[in-house]
């Protein structure tokens, strides 16, 4: 059976996702009499977009095809040239494409470029298009507004929310079928942050990987919020390629001779003797990074909650009763905790997915109107 030449594009586009930020992932085909005869990807910087990827891969059979590309191609001189420039010059008859670019130096120019060319431009998409369109570019629409990465907690738990045994007994709560979920995610995050001490609890690598258990290759920086530089030489994640951001108190001398040549020191100021979590997200936020993933304990995972900065949450609940007032939660900190409900952190738009038999919860942090 033929696939739908949008859903190609749609497929290239979450493969790319996670690699090229800050760029947006974008994924795009070229239709010549029903048959793809050209496809791309955005890739990292300073390399091409989808566009210009497809129109390549096609060549001369671009002349009078349609182009099918997941948002809307880019019309100024940037770190490449235009893409609607490179549509136009090779023959394109027309481009689907059912997102405009959020990006106010496009906002609707790509498209107004393309019809004063001549070029039909359909933005036609059923509704799962639309949103999987939207999905991909979440992060990247966040940061133009915000200036910084749209934040996701992620959290594995019992039916009676908690994390862990008494003992620190972690894996694991859910099933394999969840903790390949989970890798998808961490491959499609540009950054995950972690803390000391789920480092010297469970030595993770916070990497992604696939079904096969082969490592992708992302997420491409990895984050650890080390107050007293407590980091051990030998943790699992520092053997694994790829940038690890070590964050450190500003107060703390750590020994780099040690460690691999891929981990920069961030020194941070301190909040009641903790890291300051903004200057985390915002050195995340000047590396234009879109999309984060927060993999930590109750503690950390607390105070990004109490700091503001979580913007989605993605819970896992595995049909399990674990029990004991010793075992810990996934939401932990130095507070006391709200007296009201009317001041408890609510999602909205919550999606519900059943993953093997455990449940997959995910939703958007309601923000509080002013």
């Amino acid at each position: 059976m033929r696939i739908n030449p949008l859903d190609r594009a749609l497929e290239l586009a979450e493969k790319a996702k996670g690699g090229v930020a800050p760029r947006p992932p974008v994924g795009a085909v070229v239709v010549l009499d029903g048959e793809i005869v050209g496809e791309g990807s955005t890739a990292p910087r300073p390399g091409r977009h989808a566009e210009t990827v497809a129109l390549d891969h096609a060549g001369g059979l671009a002349k009078g095809a349609a182009l099918y590309c997941t948002l809307e191609p880019h019309s100024f001189q940037g770190a490449t040239p235009p893409c609607t420039d490179a549509i136009i010059k090779a023959g394109i008859s027309s481009v689907v494409s059912p997102l405009e670019d959020p990006n106010p130096r496009v906002s609707g120019n790509g498209f107004r470029q393309l019809k004063t060319a001549g070029i039909e431009v359909v933005r036609e998409s059923t509704e799962e298009q639309g949103i999987r369109a939207e999905l991909l570019i979440e992060g990247f629409a966040h940061h133009l507004k915000k200036r910084r990465p749209l934040v996701t907690l992620k959290i594995a738990s019992s039916l009676d929310g908690r994390i862990a045994t008494r003992t620190g007994e972690s894996q694991w709560i859910t099933g394999e079928a969840s903790r390949v979920r989970v890798h998808e995610m961490r491959r499609q995050a540009d950054a995950v942050i972690t803390g000391i001490g789920t480092v010297l609890a469970d030595d993770p690598r916070l990497t992604a990987r696939d079904v096969n258990g082969v490592a992708t290759g992302r997420p491409l920086l990895r984050v650890v919020v080390d107050s007293n530089g407590r980091m051990p030489s030998d943790a699992a994640l520092l053997g694994e390629p790829g940038e690890v951001l070590w964050v450190v108190g500003d107060d703390v001398e750590v020994e780099l001779e040690n460690l691999a040549d891929s981990v920069t020191v961030l020194k941070s100021s301190r909040t009641n003797g903790k890291i300051d979590l903004a200057v985390v997200i915002g050195e995340l936020g000047t590396r234009g990074l879109h999309n984060v993933m927060i993999e930590a304990g109750g503690e950390l995972a607390g105070a990004f909650v109490e700091g503001g900065f979580v913007d989605k949450v993605a819970a896992f609940i595995a049909p399990k009763i674990i029990g004991g007032r010793d075992a810990p939660g996934p939401i932990a900190g130095p507070e006391p905790g709200i007296t009201s409900l009317a001041d408890a952190l609510t999602l909205e738009r919550v999606t519900h997915t059943v993953i093997d038999g455990d449940i997959l919860v995910e939703g958007y942090v309601r923000q509080i109107q002013t």
